[in-house]
């Protein structure tokens, strides 16, 4: 991903109310940003905490989408699988985030949704490396699969928001 300024940051969002907007914070990470290690920004906002941030580039532009986060589910026994990272978690570590659609169809209340990260920490996860079972060896494609395919579905994500 290439570098985003705040300016850019700020404007990309297509799904925003201007109150959103006026109360947006950058994560305390912005600054540190090794932007040749990811292919999206996000995080959840500190002060309204339901509230959530993606922003990815498509066809080069940032283009950033307000989630809002549905109650976590209260068992940690079940397993989750985020849909973006295709981690599995426990099921409290995985959250139901719904955008509202942009334009017209998000002003009439239309949404899109998907279970992501609680914690939004896809970029993370994907670089993670699993410990190896016994005797188990990996080819080095194994890691930018998995960073390929949260690229692929992180903008099929956000191009749905856009969608009519």
């Amino acid at each position: 991903m290439r570098p985003i300024s705040e300016d850019e940051l700020r404007s990309s969002f297509v799904n925003a109310t201007d109150r959103e907007l006026e109360e947006l914070e950058l994560p305390l990470e912005y600054l540190l940003v090794e932007w040749d290690r990811v292919d999206a920004l996000a995080w959840r906002d500190r002060k309204a905490s339901r509230r959530g941030y993606l922003v990815t580039l498509i066809d080069d532009e940032p283009v950033g989408v307000v989630l809002r986060a549905a109650d976590p589910p209260a068992s940690r026994f079940r397993a989750g699988m985020c849909n973006l990272c295709h981690t599995q978690q426990p099921a409290n570590q995985v959250t139901m985030f719904s955008a509202r659609r942009a334009g017209e169809a998000g002003r009439n209340g239309n949404t899109i949704g998907t279970y992501l990260c609680s914690d939004l920490s896809c970029q993370e996860n994907v670089r993670l490396h699993a410990p190896l079972a016994p005797a188990e060896v990996r080819s080095g494609s194994h890691a930018w699969s998995r960073i390929d395919g949260l690229a692929r579905r992180t903008r099929a994500f956000v191009e749905g928001v856009l969608a009519d």
